[in-house]
């Protein structure tokens, strides 16, 4: 398998080379793709220069910041023209440690299709959060589980693993939302499909540098994605033709 992974960044100079060379070291990893929104901290920068002295790192620049979603589609899009067979997702600021990415591949062959780094499987957790932000995820997923269905039990989580024909058979473009939300959407989309979901636990450690990009704004954009789906789902539910029973 050829494995790429994708990282968006906005303002995570202080986290890309330490990341960058803990990722690097994992033998299994081919491509490491920096999407970065022309940050003002000069992470773009230090990814022209990571990239120069290593032809494993390839950097996507786009002109500022469009969103998580639209940076995730740009990633998807370069780890295919490169021909990677496994993509995977994660976040910029040590939050998804690299340590747990051959537990994910190693998943993979089980068979499934998608792989998540799950907080709230046994053996997962989270780590220097406080009690308003464990309780806001934990609120948010089982909403999400229940309006939508999903079978997956961190479907906002962003550390994931998908097979190539995964991403060739969702139509991105179509995907409404852009930014945390996309997750949410995307999860919905594969389920829908017929891809088959796993996951293995991690621990999820808030970031020691940089600020968190999720915002008041993000979350209410998050709550009208599922509230969106929830009516898609419902619409598609009433819209299967209906069992007739046999004729006596």
């Amino acid at each position: 398998m050829r494995v790429a992974v994708i990282i968006p960044t906005y303002n995570e100079r202080e986290n890309l080379l330490p990341l960058t060379r803990e990722l690097l070291a994992l033998e299994q990893v081919n491509y490491l793709i920096i999407v970065d929104d022309n940050s003002p901290d000069g992470t773009g920068e230090l990814a022209d220069e990571l990239a120069q002295k290593e032809p494993r790192i390839v950097v996507v620049h786009r002109p500022g910041k469009q969103g998580l979603g639209r940076a995730y589609v740009a990633g998807f899009r370069r780890a295919t023209e490169l021909g990677a067979d496994v993509i995977i997702t994660m976040d910029a600021d040590f939050s998804h440690h690299p340590r747990y990415i051959p537990a994910m591949l190693d998943k993979l062959n089980m068979p499934c299709d998608i792989v998540i780094g799950s907080r709230y499987i046994p053996g997962g957790g989270t780590r220097h959060w406080g009690i308003e932000r464990q309780f806001l995820s934990a609120g948010a997923n089982m909403v999400a589980r229940l309006s939508l269905g999903l079978r997956a039990h961190d479907c906002t989580a962003g550390f994931r693993a998908y097979r190539r024909r995964v991403l060739e058979s969702i139509p991105l473009d179509d995907i409404r939302s852009n930014g945390y939300s996309f997750l949410v959407e995307m999860l919905y989309r594969c389920q829908r499909a017929g891809f088959r979901v796993e996951e293995v636990p991690i621990i999820f450690e808030d970031r020691q540098h940089g600020q968190s990009k999720i915002s008041q704004e993000e979350i209410f954009k998050a709550m009208l994605t599922v509230f969106r789906l929830a009516l898609d789902r419902l619409a598609r539910f009433w819209r299967r033709p209906a069992v007739r029973g046999s004729a006596r």
